[in-house]
């Protein structure tokens, strides 16, 4: 089992119920829950935010992601997904919710709205060439490799 990592979290005053929490111990995301009522119109983006700030240590990134049941049953995804939240942000915890259904949807306080995963980040560096190997794939992008 890998180390733990601590990431701070503080809640925006008369938000502590919405803490973020994982619904079974070994689950890997967190919930995040909205901190608002509001109604997501179908094809629009909508920015729900949580009452969440949060300080995560330099080498993680936490990754906000839809979740699966609201995806199915109500076509709710995050917009931006993942959505990245770096080190450095201090500010609210915010999702972007699209609603690509053909109905509003309600949100209420409280509403598990999102999962958020904290990722480690491998150190990187990158290196500036003028050529490239080659690979089998080669330039090949969306579809090169067919419908089966």
């Amino acid at each position: 089992m890998s180390q733990s990592v601590t990431v701070k979290i503080k809640m925006l005053e008369a938000c502590e119920d919405l803490k973020p929490a994982k619904a079974h111990h070994d689950d890997a995301a967190y919930d995040i829950r909205s901190r608002v009522d509001m109604e997501l119109a179908p094809g629009e983006p909508h920015l729900v935010p949580s009452g969440i700030f949060m300080e995560i240590p330099p080498g993680y990134e936490a990754q906000v992601r839809p979740r699966s049941g609201l995806a199915l049953k109500h076509a709710l995804t995050v917009l931006n997904s993942p959505g990245t939240i770096d080190s450095g942000y201090r500010g609210e915890v915010s999702v972007i919710m699209l609603n690509a259904g053909k109905l509003p949807y309600t949100v209420k306080r409280g509403d598990r709205i999102a999962q958020m995963v904290i990722s480690a980040l491998p150190p990187v560096s990158l290196e500036f060439c003028d050529q490239l190997s080659d690979s089998s794939r080669g330039a090949g992008g969306f579809g090169s490799t067919g419908k089966r």
